[in-house]
């Protein structure tokens, strides 16, 4: 399989989409362009209401016919995760053109979604309710009961563009392994990673096609039709506050599972290795260019390391390399979109006109990619800090105690996660107990993830865990079953 066998050419051809058993390329297109340079990558169908329709009722139907027995769901998935691992090249080479992904870190997303659906394969295998002791009354004496989890339902996905495979995978996975069919809408921006998945999954690895159909859109469109649609039981969403919080509100008798939002904290205590968490930095802040809701953001280094610390970030940052996502030397390259860059670039102009500092970076190459940028003197009310920066940013701060350092990280609309450094154990166990965050880590930055962990957070940070075996329970109704002599 090459980039050309998962997408179209710039010829103006546009890309079929597995919707409702056929190919379907729709009878208007959208162009798909590189963040990068901006050169024609394909052609995507303009999908519109009565497409999803379609798509819903196939699925409908699917699911009506009768369920997917576990040993295939699980056979599909095991399928997925082997025939991913054979093909990780290619699809990095799709992530890296359509999202600008350095080619290096667009491999760990495709070796990453190996696991995710190796982890739901587990979950098709061994997902089972539970035994109610009836006798425990004495009208449920000779009465047997128990639990069983069944399909929710359709699910309907809407993807973001920032992991267009793996977070794609975080959807469909679980939900195959549920045994529920799925309306997917990709990105509009990275779209192919998405179809390609998608036709992996009908024609490779044995999945039904009325089981999986794919819709390409904007979302006012396409996004507002899956949502609004009565036949869809539960949408999956991950992307901005913004938009998530008003799905939520125009769905209120569905299941909505949202993943939203961050801009993470890390503290520094003096006692810690502060150069191992300088160097960690150097990717968490900076990987995909920032593009990602638990980049580290903002860093609260305690006073009597502040310099020091600094001074070792910005020679960490200062090496990185920023370019063309398909050299393999490059660790940084551009934002989604120009107004995504000019936004962030505005940001970083307001924080210093505020009376921050740009301690190194600030602004934007002969290729219009905006540079790794370093932040100092920032303040909690400036948007860099208490606003989801999702760009090559990171913001310090310094503090005095522990005690102040919580209170500042604490201090954010998000709650995704958060990490500490520190060599205090019991100043560990202080921070995981009082930073109110959806997870905690302790000597690794908050931007480390294990796809099987229960991932998700508070407040604008969404409303749901992430990781087959907390998705595929999200995707499944609890059925009682009570047998009675």
């Amino acid at each position: 399989m090459s980039k050309d066998d998962v997408r179209a050419g710039s010829d103006g051809s546009v890309r079929a989409l597995p919707l409702a058993g056929e190919r379907y390329t729709g009878s208007e297109s959208v162009a798909v362009t590189s963040p990068f340079d901006g050169h024609e990558i394909g052609h995507i169908p303009a999908c519109g209401p009565d497409d999803v329709d379609r798509a819903v009722r196939s699925a409908k139907a699917a699911l009506a016919a009768g369920p997917l027995p576990r040993w295939r769901r699980a056979e599909i998935l095991d399928t997925a995760a082997r025939l991913l691992a054979q093909r990780r090249d290619q699809f990095a080479e799709i992530i890296a053109e359509e999202a600008a992904k350095p080619i290096k870190t667009a491999r760990v997303e495709a070796e990453r979604a190996v696991g995710t659906f190796q982890f739901a394969a587990a979950e098709a295998r061994t997902l089972a309710g539970d035994v109610v002791a009836l006798d425990a009354i004495p009208s449920g004496e000779g009465k047997v009961g128990f639990t069983m989890r069944v399909p929710i339902g359709v699910v309907g996905a809407i993807a973001p563009f920032n992991f267009p495979l793996n977070l794609v995978a975080h959807k469909l996975a679980p939900a195959i392994a549920a045994g529920c069919p799925v309306v997917l809408k990709p990105a509009s921006q990275t779209p192919f990673s998405g179809i390609a998945l998608a036709e992996l999954l009908i024609d490779d690895c044995g999945l039904p096609p009325e089981w999986l159909h794919v819709v390409t859109g904007g979302g006012s469109t396409v996004g507002n039709a899956i949502v609004d649609h009565d036949d869809i039981a539960m949408i999956t969403f991950t992307g901005s506050p913004e938009v998530g919080w008003s799905i939520r509100g125009r769905a209120p008798r569905k299941k909505v599972g949202l993943e939203l939002g961050n801009n993470a904290p890390v503290i520094i205590e003096a006692d810690s290795d502060w150069a191992a968490a300088a160097t960690k930095i150097r990717s968490a802040g900076f990987s995909h260019a920032g593009q990602s809701c638990i980049s580290t953001q903002r860093i609260l280094v305690q006073d009597a390391i502040a310099d020091s610390f600094t001074e070792a970030l910005v020679k960490e940052v200062s090496s990185l390399v920023v370019g063309d996502p398909m050299d393999e030397q490059t660790e940084v390259s551009a934002l989604i979109s120009e107004s995504e860059r000019d936004r962030v670039k505005e940001w970083i102009d307001e924080a210093v006109a505020q009376g921050a500092t740009v301690a190194h970076g600030g602004g934007v190459d002969d290729d219009g990619v905006l540079g790794p940028t370093v932040l100092t003197g920032v303040s909690p009310d400036m948007k860099v800090c208490s606003q989801e920066v999702f760009g090559p940013v990171v913001a310090i701060a310094t503090y005095e105690d522990l005690d102040d350092a919580l209170r500042l990280a604490n201090d954010s609309r998000y709650g995704l996660q958060a990490a500490i450094f520190t060599h205090n154990v019991g100043d560990a166990i202080k921070a995981f107990q009082t930073l109110d965050f959806g997870g905690v880590l302790v000597n690794e930055v908050p931007t480390w993830r294990a796809d099987q962990q229960p991932y998700g957070g508070l407040r604008d940070s969404g409303n749901t865990r992430e990781g087959p075996a907390y998705s595929v329970r999200e995707m499944t109704e609890v059925r009682m079953v009570i047998l009675s002599p």
